[in-house]
């Protein structure tokens, strides 16, 4: 592996790889899009470009999200950066609703 590069893999933890089972769990388009978009992120990391929060956004604690606009639904999976170049996913998820904006709370 060339240290000069970023590259991307996915965690192992407690013997099971999540983001795959996220992966086998979508049909081939929708893992095909997400593969995609992850091997997008390492490419504009590599001409040292951060992508927009379209594509990725930080969340907190080391750990990112990359989003996937599905057919209907939009994907997230999260991902953490090692100190040699790796881009490491740990797992996935469909985002089920929109997050409500601009709501008071009413005292009754």
């Amino acid at each position: 592996m060339d240290k000069n590069i970023y590259e991307y893999n996915f965690a192992l933890y407690n013997g099971k790889v999540e983001m795959n089972d996220f992966l086998n769990s979508l049909n081939s388009q929708e893992q095909a899009k997400i593969i995609s978009y992850m091997d997008k992120l390492v490419e504009l990391l590599n001409i040292h470009e951060f992508p927009n929060e379209k594509l990725s956004k930080y969340l907190r604690d080391g750990i990112f999200e990359l989003r996937v606009k599905l057919k209907n639904t939009t994907s997230r999976s999260l991902y953490f950066f090692m100190s040699d170049k790796n881009v490491i996913f740990t797992h996935g998820f469909i985002k089920k609703t929109e997050k409500r904006q601009n709501m008071k709370l009413i005292k009754l």
